[in-house]
């Protein structure tokens, strides 16, 4: 059951005009212990999301009267919620576009329900965590315990707590891009190719969509570089993939 010490259920939006995708879900997500509430078109998702406040959005692109993408850009611009669009496989565009709106991930039809609970467990996560770390800062400023820290550089990653800093400056980063950052800066100075990225972050069944790292790189490259032009932390290796500066 995903509810917290006040037994306070976690509320999932599901974003779809297909009713077998949305029983689907709301019998797994509800199983799970969550909270589920539907919208069936782009303009219902809206308000339903100013109205309830959900914890979580399952936001499908091809929905009806407002497609997904605008969805999200109107929600994100009003609200920090995590959002997980759902694609279809040949939408490679849309996913991107996606990103760069300010999804926080991304899963394609048809899809494993394992995978997408895991999904939504992984996002609610960090968005519990951040939420945890700005109440901790507001109540006790000079809190400093950090715990299974990686620092290369200017840049720090706390682990436990899905936390960026550059110059001890705290960025905000989705949980994709925390991960492939993560992945980085375990071994800096390596090259990792996009191939081993898209194998190790997103899964073998992403396996192909190489330009999804690409936008993820620059999505991270604007919250932690001066000059994107000239990044000094996150390096292309012409040719060959990405690597963290050491």
């Amino acid at each position: 059951m995903e509810e917290n010490e006040n037994n306070y259920k976690k509320t999932i939006l599901i974003v779809d005009d297909e009713k077998m995708i949305i029983n689907l879900l709301t019998h797994n997500l509800t199983k799970e212990g969550y909270n589920v509430i539907e919208a069936n078109d782009g303009l219902e998702a809206i308000s339903k999301a100013q109205e309830q406040k959900p914890d979580l959005i399952l936001l499908d692109i091809m929905i009806p009267k407002l497609d997904g993408l605008s969805v999200c850009k109107r929600i994100k611009n009003t609200m920090n919620v995590p959002i997980l669009m759902v694609t279809a496989k040949d939408e490679e565009l849309d996913k991107i576009v996606g990103l760069e709106l300010g999804a926080d991930d991304y899963i394609t039809k048809p899809f494993s329900v394992r995978e997408l609970l895991a999904r939504v467990k992984a996002n609610l996560r960090k968005s519990d965590v951040l939420t945890n770390i700005n109440s901790e800062t507001n109540n006790n400023p000079s809190e400093t315990k950090r715990t299974n820290i990686i620092k290369v550089g200017v840049l720090t990653l706390d682990i436990d707590r899905f936390e960026v800093m550059v110059n001890d400056k705290v960025v905000d980063l989705t949980l994709r891009e925390f991960e492939v950052l993560k992945f980085l800066a375990s071994e800096p100075g390596q090259v990792v190719t996009r191939e081993t990225l898209l194998e190790k972050v997103w899964g073998y069944e992403y396996y192909g969509d190489i330009r999804t790292v690409d936008v993820t790189v620059r999505r991270i490259r604007e919250k932690i570089e001066k000059d994107t032009s000239t990044p000094k932390i996150l390096i292309t290796k012409r040719g060959v993939g990405y690597y963290i500066a050491t």
